[in-house]
């Protein structure tokens, strides 16, 4: 399954950004919350944003992947997800809003995108069927 590989590598985006807000929780000696601290407060809000979006996205990966789509849909939606979702995690850990905006703005179409093809790829003849 070629969703597969693609959530192996956003698996390790995520445990990068776990790590991350480890790392600063040890730094600032901040064992639960933020601690007031605007560095604490990025990478938390860097890691959970990942983990908003990631898992929808490959819910609607997996199906289309499933359902007979295209491999070269899988692939593109997949790359652009990576994109979309490492721009954004650089730009919110670095300041840079408009990288943040330009990664929400590839993560969004990456979801519709999936949404509109698995409306496309879906079986409807399966779905209502009777027996």
């Amino acid at each position: 399954m070629i969703s597969v590989f693609y959530t192996i590598l956003l698996a390790l985006l995520i445990i990068w950004l776990s790590f991350n807000v480890i790392k600063i929780r040890r730094n600032k000696k901040v064992s639960v919350g933020d601690g007031d601290d605007v560095q604490l407060i990025t990478a938390i809000a860097a890691q959970s944003n990942a983990l908003e979006y990631i898992p929808i996205s490959l819910l609607l990966m997996y199906p289309l992947e499933y359902n007979g789509a295209y491999p070269m849909i899988i692939h593109i939606t997949g790359v652009f997800l990576i994109i979309g979702r490492v721009i954004h995690a650089h730009g919110l850990l670095n300041e840079k809003m408009n990288l943040r905006v330009l990664g929400m703005q590839i993560t969004f179409l990456v979801i519709i995108g999936l949404t509109i093809a698995n409306m496309i790829f879906f079986p409807y003849s399966k779905f209502f069927t009777l027996w």
